[in-house]
This record gives C-alpha cells, structure tokens and sequence, in this order.
C-alpha cells in the first residue's frame, strides 16, 4: 500500500471550502488527472454517492470507479477507490480562522500485481505526489 498526506492552505472560510469540495462534479475542473466524472444514478452528494472518473497521468488512462463512504457535512468527505487501483482516499477541512482553512487529503493506494504492485506504486508515488500537489494548489487558487 502507498500512503500520500498532503496539505494546503486555502484563503476561504471553511464554509466555501466544502461548498466547492463537496461539489463532487466539479473535481474535473481542479484535479488535474481527472479527465471527466460520470456518475452513477442521481445521487451527487452524501455517503452512497457513486461515480466514475476517467483518470490520466501522463499517457496511462484508466477509469477510477469511486464511491463515497463518509460524509461529514462541512467537514469531511472519504471515497472508495475500486478501479485499477483500489483504495481510500479521505479530505479533511479545518478552519484556521475566519478567513483561511486548511484542506487534508490522505490517500492509501494499493496497485494491482499485474500493473507492477509495489513496484509501480514506488514509481508512481513521486509522481502522483507532484501531481496531487498541484491539484491543491489549484483548488486553493480557486479562491484566491
């Protein structure tokens, strides 16, 4: 399993963080590897949500089929990676005060043996960390 922890300060309150973060469909828009999000049936908010997304890193491309499992509204919001790559990913808001909140995002990936298992997650873990980087970089240029 390859772990990730990243975060980021982004210059909104807390409250307009998670109205954009939790705009599920709107993650194309900021995360760099997502290509496009489809989802699956009408639910777009709450635990239960499930969707695809069409992932690229470089010239690999798969569809990432997630679903959430935790929803704490304003808070937190975790989904379940069952794609390719299996695994959970988790944000986290904490506001720092009126004006700025820091976003967490903590990932466990798990790659398939017949994509390189641990070896494909040592190769891929710098790149993914670079990208994810900047993917919230992104989101908090958003409210800049």
């Amino acid at each position: 399993m390859t772990t990730f922890h990243l975060t980021q300060v982004v210059p909104a309150p807390m409250a307009a963080a998670w109205a954009d973060l939790s705009d599920l469909g709107a993650h194309a828009e900021w995360m760099a590897d997502a290509a496009s999000i489809t989802f699956d049936g009408p639910q777009r908010r709450g635990v239960g949500t499930r969707f695809d997304c069409v992932t690229r890193v470089g010239p690999l491309r798969t569809v990432d089929r997630m679903e959430v499992t935790r929803w704490d509204e304003g808070r937190e919001l975790a989904v379940r990676h069952v794609g390719l790559v299996r695994g959970e990913g988790l944000f986290r808001l904490r506001p720092l005060d009126e004006a700025r909140t820091e976003i967490v995002w903590d990932e466990d990936l798990r790659f398939p043996w017949y994509f390189g298992g641990p070896l494909a997650a040592l190769f891929a873990a710098p790149i993914l960390r670079r990208l994810w980087r900047g993917n919230l970089t992104r989101f908090a240029d958003r409210f800049a």
